[in-house]
């Protein structure tokens, strides 16, 4: 599986309660590596069934830390080393007393200067599927990028799939824009508040049902309620969440992300693929940043 997409810094902050405007908040913080393509190349990776490779841009002042984390998580990382913009950078705020419910603070730096001059058709070599992060739609270079990688994709007959990544992002984006850059994209797997947001619906359910008469196949990703899976524009499985006491909801939906298309390309349904993604989510709310836990 090949992902292209982003990798940036999380610094996350987890404090207890609301943030005291003007003064200090109590926090526990820490500098992780996060990034929304990024932790689902990792993800799938940490399923252990298939070759996971990861394109992405990053600053001169942490590649060689993130390679080396990436790396870590068996993924092959063909990372680009931007000699102008550093890596990009999110303030993550966790509320601890609040479902661990986060906030996020985003400076995209170096990710968002992925652009069709760090592409290649060669990189669709031995690739089954195809990851594209959403967030690379919201700049000029990266989406060129998306039709080039795109293009490349149909012309040999590999699988796409993508995660709009952000409900914010998406607004400023335009949902009719997003849905003509998409076209192509076999499999959406969009969170709930994101489904509602690209269909106008306010029901998860009919959102999943009618975004899969764009997109062929829709996973919407409902956190602590589960996924849907939406084929033809039918809800045609329900899938519950496996219980978790969260710690930090951040990249939840990355490693639903990850664990699914790694399943998927194994051969499993759809349905049994979202049972995978559950189980990722569920691991990675009991930890702290987007990435799957270290073995040994």
């Amino acid at each position: 599986m090949l992902v292209v997409g982003d990798v940036i810094t999380d610094v996350v902050a987890r404090h207890h309660g609301p943030l005291a405007a003007g003064t200090d908040t109590v926090a526990t913080i820490r500098t992780v590596p996060g990034g929304a393509g990024a932790n689902v190349a990792c993800w799938a990776a940490h399923q252990g069934h298939c070759e996971v490779r990861l394109v992405g841009r990053v600053g001169a002042d942490s590649a060689a830390w993130h390679e080396r984390e990436l790396v870590a998580c068996g993924v092959r990382p063909e990372l680009v080393v931007d000699p102008q913009a550093p890596t990009g950078t999110v303030i993550c705020l966790v509320d601890a007393d609040a479902a661990a419910e986060r906030t996020f603070l985003t400076d995209s730096g170096a990710s968002l200067r992925l652009a069709p001059e760090d592409w290649s058709d060669t990189l669709l070599d031995g690739v089954a599927r195809l990851h594209l992060s959403g967030y690379l739609l919201f700049s000029e270079p990266s989406r060129a990028l998306v039709a080039v990688a795109l293009a490349a994709a149909r012309a040999r007959g590999v699988p796409v799939s993508m995660d709009p990544a952000s409900a914010g992002f998406l607004v400023a984006l335009g949902v009719d824009r997003f849905l003509a850059l998409v076209e192509g994209v076999d499999v959406l797997l969009p969170s709930r508040d994101e489904a509602c947001l690209l269909t106008g619906l306010p029901d998860a359910a009919d959102a999943a049902a009618k975004l899969s008469r764009h997109v062929p196949l829709v996973i919407a990703k409902q956190g602590a309620e589960g996924a849907l899976v939406a084929r033809s524009g039918s809800v045609v499985a329900r899938v519950p969440a496996v219980p978790a006491t969260p710690r930090d909801t951040t990249g939840a939906g990355d490693a639903f992300t990850g664990a699914f298309l790694a399943a998927l390309l194994m051969g499993a349904a759809p349905e049994d693929a979202a049972v995978e993604g559950c189980r990722a989510g569920a691991l990675a709310v009991e930890g702290v940043g987007g990435r799957p836990p270290r073995v040994g």
